[in-house]
């Protein structure tokens, strides 16, 4: 066995015999109430990462995302990035992951924030989604310094803010100031909770939009002076049900994406507003609608333009003016994604493949996520293809009450993502 495979074993080893501690970080991450919005706690909990990466000789740097959305002395948006050089030069193998989790919600039967061990699994906000596999990548970095190998390359770490809300925070306005491209980087692990047997290589796309369609308003009892902006979005959605949603659930993706059901094209209304407010003794508004509003969320496919999506979104509401006497509408965007894939072939999803089957003794399925993560801020501003997501946890767990990550499931994956980053250092 030569010394590289020697090492990997002890490193594995290693890696096991640190399960406590895998679990005592995770715990002590979650109970940083670090929800998104408004971005509370991510200095400290940057600050904690940070000193404890500091003491493996790593070089820590924090990052203020200062003028970014939410930015403020009171909700600082603070990221911190640790980096290991080895002994010669070689590539960098990055690790990132989000510091941020989202409100709690109703229906916990545990602290959310408590970091409960119960039954072989850590339980809180963030413990899946993503604390958990963040807690997995760091101690698998420590666990290849500690070996003392001399690894040529580098190995990074960074805890970053606002993926929940789109990542501007965080990844995005880092990459946009050099720190996930070439030279510095080659190759990025976001340890998302796609299951740990799972290498996600991309996600679809997401085009949220605002429709408004615009009426008159006039006394209840006599509707017929008025026009019915409520109406008027009742013909939208009709014309959803009959055009859109037929044409969107007849295209499929050759992208693997997870479940299934996600390989076709969506579309989700998020909302509808209407009419003016109850009053304070809950009596509604004697007036007919002026303005209605509806918000939808477009997934698409790595196969669709965003502008094809768009214009078929617009091509059926300027229909409807054609069609129906006084309709009017207003549109504008909120916020648009673009699809993204990994080459599945490449040198980090090969490497994290191969790992799995290493470790966990079965192949790996190689998958596209239904929703995006921060790949696409690596990919798009970065300009760094070879980005994918593994981590431990169960996808459907994210933002649920009673959120579980698995003890043996972050163990298992610390394991490959260690395999993982030796074989990318170390490849000719």
């Amino acid at each position: 066995m030569n010394v590289v495979a020697t090492g990997m074993e002890g490193v594995l080893r290693e890696i096991e015999a640190r399960k406590d501690e895998i679990v005592a970080l995770t715990q002590d991450l979650i109970r940083f109430p670090t929800i998104n919005p408004p971005g509370e706690a991510y200095r400290p909990c940057a600050e904690y990462l940070g000193q404890r990466l500091a003491r493996r000789g790593m070089k820590v740097e924090y990052v203020r995302a200062e003028g970014t959305p939410g930015d403020s002395d009171k909700y600082p948006r603070i990221n911190v990035v640790a980096r290991h050089d080895g002994g010669r030069p070689g590539p960098c193998v990055h690790f990132n992951g989000h510091l941020d989790v989202v409100q709690t919600g109703a229906g916990w039967t545990v602290d959310p924030f408590g970091g409960l061990v119960r039954d072989g699994k850590v339980y809180g906000r963030g413990a899946c989604d993503m604390k958990g596999g963040l807690a997995a990548a760091v101690v698998a970095v420590e666990a290849l310094i500690d070996s003392g190998m001399e690894l040529p390359g580098a190995l990074e770490i960074s805890g970053t803010v606002d993926e929940e809300t789109g990542g501007y925070g965080g990844v995005a306005y880092l990459a946009e100031r050099g720190w996930f491209s070439k030279p510095r980087v080659d190759h990025v692990i976001i340890p998302e909770p796609l299951n740990v047997d799972r290498v996600c290589i991309g996600h679809r796309g997401v085009w949220w939009a605002e429709i408004e369609t615009l009426g008159r308003q006039a006394h209840g009892s006599m509707p017929f002076l008025g026009d019915s902006a409520i109406r008027h979005m009742s013909a939208v959605l009709e014309k959803f049900e009959r055009k859109l949603y037929p044409a969107l659930a007849a295209r499929h993706s050759d992208m693997p994406v997870v479940p299934d059901g996600a390989r076709q094209s969506t579309m989700n209304i998020n909302s509808v507003h209407g009419g003016e407010a109850e009053s304070h003794s809950g009596l509604p508004a004697p007036c007919v609608a002026d303005s209605c509003r509806m918000v939808i969320d477009r997934r698409f496919l790595i196969e669709e333009s965003l502008s094809s999506v768009q214009d078929e979104v617009k091509d059926l509401l300027d229909q409807l003016a054609g069609e129906r006497p006084g309709f009017r509408y207003k549109m504008r965007e909120l916020f648009n994604v673009q699809p993204t894939m990994a080459d599945r072939n490449g040198p980090v999803a090969t490497a994290t493949a191969n790992a799995v089957r290493k470790i966990l003794g079965r192949d790996a399925q190689i998958v596209c996520s239904p929703g995006t993560y921060d790949q696409k801020h690596v990919d798009r501003i970065g300009r760094l293809k070879d980005c994918i997501a593994y981590g431990p946890g169960v996808l459907d767990l994210a933002h649920q009450p009673d959120e579980w990550v698995g003890i043996q499931d972050m163990v298992d994956a610390a394991k490959v993502m260690a395999v993982s980053a030796m074989s990318l250092l170390t490849r000719a």
